[in-house]
Order: structure tokens, then sequence, then C-alpha cells
């Protein structure tokens, strides 16, 4: 691991020795171990140490040179500083990147769980267990196609010459079981689980297994849908990867570059049913990958996104926030440019409904459990989406998987038709999203 203290005072010692008065350095080290497994038999086994640190120069003039490299030794930093004070040279002379007023400020508390990285024999005798165990649940289970357990260890650290100084380090398992059935006469049916946790001892693999048979033994009995409109009722996992589709919308660096659905005027409008709130929030209590800091220092923190359907806010960068005069938000990550993305979502209810709906009582409502061609059946400058998905027809919570389909529609037009936002929440690789009820949404079924 980096030894922050020492980094941070020898750099200083090189920076006055070069004649640079003002820099900063991010850093990430990553150790991670991934197996797979193909009938009981080792497929695949990766382990791989990944360094990126970026460093960040001004000169005199007030540009500013960055540069990548993977040393932090006292070799390595001068020769970084030095390419990064002589790129300053070239760098831009409008909107030019700065500390971020707050990468000195307090870091939230965080209670960080670090796991011992188990042995690579353990993580594939428990990825074989799980396979085995998925394949024995029934007959038209013939195998795990897609299947993975991996382990890794992030440091994360920040300084610069303005007196920040900022660490942290966090492990994390993940696991995930993609089952596929052969039955005579019928097509291939599929389906998969996910579960993360902060090491293998804790990771829900009997929970993943689980899930993934009873979702594919669902699918095994299909049949086709007629097009039409359909009151659609999206997992936590549909529509956050949905939302990810759209993320332009909350981007303040999108709307800036103007390739986002919102402008800076949106702020205050209704984008979305009053049932619904939505926040990005990287301290959420069930976020495992949690980050206390963004590439420029910035704390990280909830951010209100939508409340009652209304915009209140963007996620910003330390150059958004101050073109478009509001704060940082700790969504920052630093490269040749600075970039801006989101960390957690938490979707949870707005105001009250009038009404509660439940697929035990609803009838001919389409259940979404997962989204396809997310890459390639969105729109995301035009609003637009064109999607396969996995799912069934609930009819009085009985369930019937739909053969093959697509939704369609504007997703800005989809937020205002939700008529119902369940309580209980799904925990996604995202984010915690419960349920969303949506009216009147386009599906091609049998042609």
């Amino acid at each position: 691991m980096v030894q922050i203290q020492d980094l941070a005072q020898y750099t200083a010692d090189i920076a006055q020795k070069l004649g640079v008065h003002k820099y900063d350095v991010y850093g990430a080290n990553t150790d991670s171990t991934s197996v797979q497994v193909d009938h009981g038999e080792p497929k695949q086994v990766k382990a791989s140490n990944r360094s990126s640190v970026i460093v960040r120069v001004w000169n005199d003039q007030g540009t500013m040179g960055v540069t990548s490299t993977t040393d932090v030794d006292p070799v390595g930093i001068e020769l970084a500083l030095k390419t990064a004070q002589d790129a300053s040279i070239f760098g831009v002379k409008e909107h030019i990147p700065d500390f971020s007023p707050e990468s000195t400020a307090p870091l939230p508390a965080v209670d960080t769980s670090m796991a011992e990285p188990a042995p690579v024999t353990d993580l594939i005798t428990a990825l074989v267990d799980a396979e085995k165990a998925l394949m024995e649940a029934h007959p038209a289970i013939h195998s795990v196609p897609y299947n993975g357990l991996s382990q890794q260890e992030i440091e994360r650290f920040y300084l610069n010459s303005a007196g920040a100084l900022r660490s942290e380090a966090r492990t994390y398992a993940s696991v995930y079981l993609y089952s596929k059935t052969e039955e005579e006469g019928k097509k291939p049916r599929s389906a998969g689980s996910f579960r993360m946790s902060p090491g293998l001892g804790s990771l829900a693999i009997a929970d993943c297994i689980t899930e993934a048979r009873e979702k594919t033994i669902s699918h095994l009995n299909y049949q086709k849908i007629p097009s039409g409109k359909y009151r659609v009722v999206f997992s936590g996992e549909a529509f956050l990867g949905l939302l990810g589709a759209f993320s332009n919308l909350f981007n303040a660096q999108s709307v800036l570059d103007k390739q986002s659905l919102s402008t800076p005027e949106s702020i205050g409008t209704a984008i979305a049913s009053p049932l619904l709130s939505l926040a990005d929030d990287a301290l959420h209590p069930q976020n495992v990958s949690a980050e206390t800091f963004d590439g420029e220092g910035t704390p990280t923190r909830r951010v209100p996104l939508i409340e009652n359907g209304i915009l209140t806010r963007f996620i910003h960068s330390t150059g958004t926030a101050k073109r478009m005069n509001a704060q940082p938000t700790g969504h920052a990550n630093i490269g040749a440019k600075v970039s801006v993305s989101p960390h957690f979502y938490h979707v949870f209810p707005g105001q009250p409904s009038e009404t509660q709906y439940s697929l035990n009582e609803a009838e001919n409502v389409l259940l979404i459990d997962d989204l396809s061609a997310l890459h390639a059946g969105v729109s995301a400058l035009q609003g637009s989406f064109s999607l396969p998905f996995d799912g069934w027809l609930v009819n009085k919570g009985e369930k019937i998987s739909v053969d093959s389909a697509t939704i369609a529609g504007d997703f800005r037009d989809l937020l205002k038709a939700i008529i119902y936002v369940e309580s209980e929440p799904e925990l996604t690789p995202g984010g915690v999203c419960p349920r969303i009820w949506v009216d009147d949404v386009s599906v091609t079924g049998e042609s």
C-alpha cells in the first residue's frame, strides 16, 4: 500500500526542486482475483494488480498540464511532475480546472469493513459448488454458461499542494450466476443473479443460487403476448438500468456540453411523477464499494436529484459547479479531462400514492425483470428507447414468462407515467430501487 504521508512529503520536495508551485496527485491501486468454472472445472483464473496515478501541474500563467504514471516512487513522481509541467504550456485557456474548494474539508465518517483475501482454491471450490447446486436444481437447467466469483482490494488517495491529503481502502467480493435451460421442442431460457459483499465470508452465494434457480425455472413455460399498451412493473434492476442509460439528465458536464436532455433552466421543473424521488448517495449503507472522496478530493455525500418529481440539482465537478454557480458534489473523475459520473442511485417513494397496487391482485400486468441491449437500443440525446426484455405476464400473482418482446417509448414520458413506487427496495450493483409501476407502455410482442 502507498504510504500517503511519505508520498506527500517527497512530492512536495521534488516539486520545490522543479519550481512547481501548484500540483495535485490522484491515484488508485486495485488487487483483484477472479475465477470462472465450466461443468465443475476451472475455466479461467485471473489475478491482476492495476495502478493508475494522475498528476496535474499548473504553471505560473495558470494553464495546466496532466500526465499519468504507474510509479509513485520518487523517480516516477519526479518524471510525472516534469512531464506535466512541460505539458502545461499547451494547456487549455478557457475553463481551466482548479483545486476543489472542498479538497481539505473533513471527510464523512464511514464504517469500512476490510476482509482478508481468500485463497484462489476457496474461490474455485465455492463457485464449483454453486454451479453444481444450480444445475442439480432442475432437470431442464443444462449449464451455467456465465458465472464468476471475484474479490478486490482497492486503495485510493489524493493530495495537492494546498495541503489536501486523503486516502482510503476497501475490499469487496462478488458472484454472478447465469443459468441456461435446454428442453426438447422448446427455446433455451436463461436467467441470472448477482451478489456483493465486503468479502467472500459474508457473500450470500446461497441466495444467489436460489434467485437464479427460481428465475430460470419461472421462464420454462412461456408464451407470446400481443402488441399493445401495457401496465408495466419494472424491477429495481431494470429501472436503474434504464435510468443509467439516461443519466445525462442529471450530469452537469453533459448539460454544459449540450449533450443532455436537461438544460440549466431545467432545475426546479417537474420531470417525473410526484410519486418518485431519487438521490445519488455514494455513502448509502448498502453501497459495498462506497467512496468518501472523488478524483478532485471533494467529499462525497447524498445528493437529492429528484424530489417529488421535481429536478432539484445536477451532479458536479469543481469546474461545472463554478460555471453553473453551484457547489461541487463529489462526482469528478480526473484524467486528461475532468468528467462527471454518478456513484450509487437511491430511488424511493415521493408523495404518497392515492392507490396502492399489488402483483397478487393485478391483472394483465407485465413484470420486467431485466432489459437488454441498453448500449444499442437507447438514444440518450433524444430520450427514446426500444429494448428487449426478460419478464412475465402477471395475473393475480400467477406469472407466465414472456417469449420475446420489446418495450419502447420516451424516457421522459415514462417518468411522468409512473403510478406507483413500492416501498420495499431492491439492492443492485448500481443502487437501491423498489419496483416501479408505469401505465401505458408500448410493447411489441407477437407479430
